[in-house]
């Protein structure tokens, strides 16, 4: 640190107020928050939603909206920011300081190539003729990593994936060489593998462009990975600071140390040598089982049919796969390995082109519209976002009766008196029935969701990344829930992931995924504690662990394992 504190400091932050102005009155967002950043260091800034971790970042680029007002002085190497004009603060965006978005599909415009975004930000902030703007903007393609940079420069936003749209931002991001890089939650919505590589990749421009890193995150293993100082920020205060390491294992706040107990951690503490016979106990219990069970692939191949000129994508190649009841199974890979695929076949949403799916003793591979009707009643999904799967012009207690009143389950009072029965399960208040959704936290939809998925008593339950969207708090609160009602209800559920950690704390058996196949399966503790696939190898080493010292230590690993991959 004292290397760090001995630079320059490009923005120093003193006594920075947000507050909103809502019916009249003036909610506080961020209060006297206080923060230097020095050349070359990154600094995290961590928190739930609400905690006013992004809101006093969007002040510094004055990105707010009008209903907002703004206290304290804000210093980018020296110059005050704050009572600029609005050209120079366009002026300073871009050049001096960038930002990198949480979801690049909403940040980039969807109408231009990625090229010509790239370019219009060079030329706007520079004096360079269009063929240097080219070269300029395929060596920052080069730079991100991309593996075929001409291939992005020409492609649009929804031609690359999540990963590459990603790094196309970061490109653009860093066109002007800024002083300051605000990377706002910049690795939420990717798998683990090209999470870790979005990381290698801000830490080598890190070392490479020596620029000062805020870094905005709740994700704790993100923040042993790449900072250097730490930031804990609640209801708009900063509640404790410190070096990474001072922070991971002598935390002070309570907050702070309840932020880090919330992280599942791979390997963590609570599965050692009680957790192992118990698993191997489940195991030898699961493979001498002769009941019949709630959902099975044999040599199941799923396709996406031709549409118009675009041909018939085979997503599932000769899966097998069984779930017994009461059982809990992790299917984990990264995006397009097919598990949210045979997540949606296990609930009717998919015909099988070969092979046989049977789901609560119904053969579903061919099934007529009515034999998915009757199916309908013995599954349920939890959808990944509870925001999208709820509809906005119904309350939540209609939401949640709907599965109900639709199958004949119930109605008039009967209905109400069920509908009250799953928000107690959920551990929602009753008089949140007449809530809208917007009226809601993220933690608490995807309660309702759960809510919804349970309450025809499935038999299967398929739970689709239900927790990837949320902070870890409220992640391990929903965690928590779903294992509750799992152990008293005994269904069996299907959870669909690429969170490596969270099936960890949920699942008995663990399939991995990749490219439509299933490559590796079995007991939680046989995959996540001695894996023989090389590509279940590559994806455990590849999950970032709340703690600094082991976290450089998985670096390495998947560094030696990519090299000999």
């Amino acid at each position: 640190m004292t290397v760090l504190e001995g630079r320059e400091p490009v923005l120093e932050v003193s006594g920075l107020s947000v507050d909103f102005g809502v019916d009249r009155k003036w909610v506080p967002a961020a209060i006297d928050v206080e923060y230097t950043v020095h050349r070359g260091e990154v600094l995290a800034i961590v928190g739930e939603s609400g905690s006013g971790k992004s809101v006093s970042s969007m002040a510094i680029l004055d990105l707010l909206p009008k209903n907002a007002r703004i206290a304290g002085s804000i210093k980018l190497r020296g110059q005050e920011l704050r009572g600029l004009s609005r050209a120079k603060m366009r002026e300073l965006r871009g050049n001096d300081i960038a930002m990198i978005f949480q979801e690049p599909m909403t940040a980039l415009n969807p109408v231009y190539t990625i090229g010509f975004q790239i370019i219009e930000t060079l030329r706007l902030h520079n004096t360079m003729s269009p063929e240097e703007a080219r070269e300029r903007a395929l060596e920052l393609l080069s730079l991100v990593e991309l593996p075929d940079p001409v291939k992005a420069f020409n492609s649009y936003p929804h031609q690359l994936s999540g990963g590459q749209r990603q790094r196309a931002m970061i490109a653009q991001a860093l066109s002007c060489d800024p002083a300051l890089l605000i990377a706002d939650e910049p690795t939420t919505a990717l798998d683990v593998t090209v999470q870790a590589e979005i990381l290698d990749l801000m830490r080598n421009l890190r070392d490479k462009l020596d620029s000062a890193v805020i870094l905005i995150t709740h994700d704790m293993g993100v923040v042993a990975d790449l900072s250097d100082r730490i930031l804990v920020m609640r209801h708009g205060r900063i509640v404790e600071r410190g070096t990474a390491e001072q922070i991971f294992h002598e935390a002070q706040h309570p907050y702070t140390q309840e932020l880090l107990a919330a992280v599942p951690e791979l390997g963590a503490p609570e599965h050692g040598s009680a957790a192992a016979v118990a698993a191997a106990a489940g195991a030898a219990a699961v493979a001498g089982r002769t009941d019949q069970p709630i959902l099975s692939l044999q040599g199941v191949s799923i396709e996406y049919p031709k549409r118009g000129r675009v041909p018939a994508f085979r997503a599932v190649e000769k899966a097998d796969l069984v779930v017994h009841p009461g059982e809990v199974v992790g299917l984990v890979g990264e995006s397009g390995s097919g598990k949210t695929t045979i997540g949606r076949a296990a609930v009717g949403l998919l015909p099988a082109v070969e092979g046989t799916l049977t789901v609560a003793g119904i053969d579903i591979s061919h099934a007529s519209r009515k034999t998915i009707a009757q199916l309908r009643r013995k599954v349920g999904m939890v959808f990944q976002d509870p925001s999208s799967s709820l509809n906005p012009r119904l309350p939540i207690g209609e939401s949640i009766g709907e599965p109900l009143y639709l199958a004949g389950a119930a109605k008039g009072a009967e209905l109400q008196r069920r509908i009250e029965t799953l928000l107690d399960q959920v551990e929602l208040p009753r008089s949140y029935r007449n809530r809208y959704p917007h009226e809601l936290s993220g933690g608490q939809k995807q309660r309702v969701g759960i809510a919804r998925a349970i309450a025809l008593s499935p038999d299967l339950l398929v739970a689709d990344e239900p927790t990837s969207a949320l902070d870890v708090s409220v992640q391990a609160t929903v965690l928590d829930l779903l294992q509750e009602l799992q152990t008293e209800l005994q269904f069996a559920c299907l959870f669909v992931t690429h969170d490596l950690a969270v099936v960890d704390l949920m699942a008995d058996r663990i399939v991995v995924m990749q490219n439509g196949r299933i490559v590796e399966q079995g007991t939680r503790d046989e995959i996540l504690r001695n894996p023989r696939d090389p590509y279940t190898q590559r994806l455990i080493a590849a999950v970032p662990v709340p703690n600094p010292a082991k976290q450089r230590e998985r670096r390495e690993l998947r560094r030696q394992l990519l090299h000999e991959g």
